[in-house]
């Protein structure tokens, strides 16, 4: 029945639909008459009446000590409707700070290959207004080949510094030569530290890259998490 599924679309479940239905046709009538109607149990359509005449759907008065039942016009229901709508419409602008304040959360995306080490990258380039990052500079060309040269290009010709902290060798220190002409400020430490891989922080993000055996890169958006990374990166780059 179209009614019937009118009903349903606006809210009401599938019972529901046709006690207001049942109620609709009858005019003003005992529970009684309403459950057959509607086909359904009698103590059935009384919890469901008192729930549509909560909702507004159908008033109840009393006549010889038998309660008697009558749909509200349709008309009046969706005026009704309407109210409650421009109710919370006024209060949308509180519901919505007090939504962003219980669905701050970090998101983490997962990228695999050179391919998706090179979004990540493209993603850097169109966001940060400048960058942090901690690597071993031999890893960068011999892992990501052209991408890197390419990605420095890009980011120097859109005016994004970068702050590199990077293990020592003779890679290292060719970039911390060529530091001022990139953007770039590059300070070196030494020791016997084993990885192969690099972390980048821009403003709410931290991509952590994994040169290893596979290929991964790890994207964290995050205002706090970006906040404490870069506060344990400075830490470290104040110390060198």
């Amino acid at each position: 029945m179209e009614l019937e599924k009118t009903l349903k679309n606006a809210g009401l479940n599938d019972k529901q639909a046709k006690v207001y239905l049942a109620n609709l046709q009858l005019g003003s009538a005992s529970a009684t008459k309403i459950s057959q109607k509607a086909g359904l149990p009698r103590s059935t359509v009384y919890e469901i009446l008192e729930i549509l005449q909560k909702d507004g759907f159908i008033s109840t008065f009393k006549k010889k000590s038998t309660n008697y039942f009558g749909a509200e016009e349709p008309k009046k229901i969706i005026e009704t409707m309407k109210m409650r709508t421009e109710i919370l419409e006024k209060a949308l602008p509180q519901f919505r700070a007090m939504y962003g304040q219980t669905r701050v959360q970090p998101t983490v995306r997962f990228y695999q290959g050179r391919e998706g080490m090179k979004i990540v990258l493209s993603e850097f380039l169109a966001e940060a207004k400048q960058g942090s990052s901690f690597s071993s500079a031999e890893d960068l060309f011999e892992i990501l080949g052209d991408i890197w040269p390419d990605f420095v290009a890009k980011r120097v010709k859109k005016r994004i510094p970068a702050r590199v902290i990077l293990k020592d060798s003779a890679k290292a220190r060719e970039r911390r030569e060529l530091g001022p002409k990139q953007l770039r400020e590059v300070k070196i430490f030494t020791g016997q530290f084993k990885y192969h891989g690099m972390v980048m922080i821009w403003t709410g993000k931290i991509a952590m890259f994994s040169f290893g055996k596979d290929l991964v890169a790890l994207l964290i958006e995050s205002e706090e998490l970006a906040n404490i990374q870069q506060a344990m990166f400075d830490l470290i780059w104040n110390s060198l």
